[in-house]
């Protein structure tokens, strides 16, 4: 999500309006969130940040393979924890656009899960949409989803008249 409002909006993502649109209305069981670390350590903050909205948040190293490429990759594990919940939960909200997931959220179905899905529309696979329960698509209300940016350091600035 974090790439995608960026590459659409320009903009971050409000993780906490996302979480309260994903629980509206049932009891949470658990929300996690899944990162990247690198070597910079710039995320550190964001991280934190969204621990303290309510998520787990769970981090692995970037890895570089031979010839420079990088990934950060959580698909497995995403899809790993939610089948490991099922048996606890009634419902699973994927905030998410990756295609990929199709399969899984397909046997979560079988096996009597809901899969819902949030994501900004115009970069969820239709796969993904088609094979979800229900989609939340973030971009009817961008304003409600998404947050400015603000350079560190600085407040915004705000506009003012002078009147003389």
């Amino acid at each position: 999500m974090y790439y995608s409002a960026r590459a659409l909006y320009s903009r971050k993502v409000n993780f906490k309006n996302v979480l309260e649109q994903a629980v509206t209305g049932r009891q949470p069981v658990r929300a996690i969130a899944y990162g990247i670390t690198t070597e910079e350590a710039h995320e550190g903050e964001f991280h934190e940040a969204l621990g303290a909205q309510g998520f787990e948040v769970k981090t692995k190293p970037l890895q570089t393979f031979i010839g420079g490429q990088k990934k950060g990759d959580w698909d497995v594990g995403i899809a790993t924890d939610i089948l490991r919940l099922e048996p606890k939960i009634d419902v699973a909200v994927l905030v998410c656009g990756d295609g990929d997931f199709v399969p899984m959220v397909e046997f979560a179905k079988e096996k009597g899960l809901r899969v819902e899905v949030i994501g900004f529309r115009e970069s969820t696979s239709k796969n993904l949409i088609d094979s979800a329960d229900s989609f939340f698509d973030l971009s009817s209300n961008p304003n409600q989803f998404l947050i400015k940016d603000t350079p560190r350091g600085r407040s915004p600035q705000r506009k003012v008249k002078i009147i003389s």
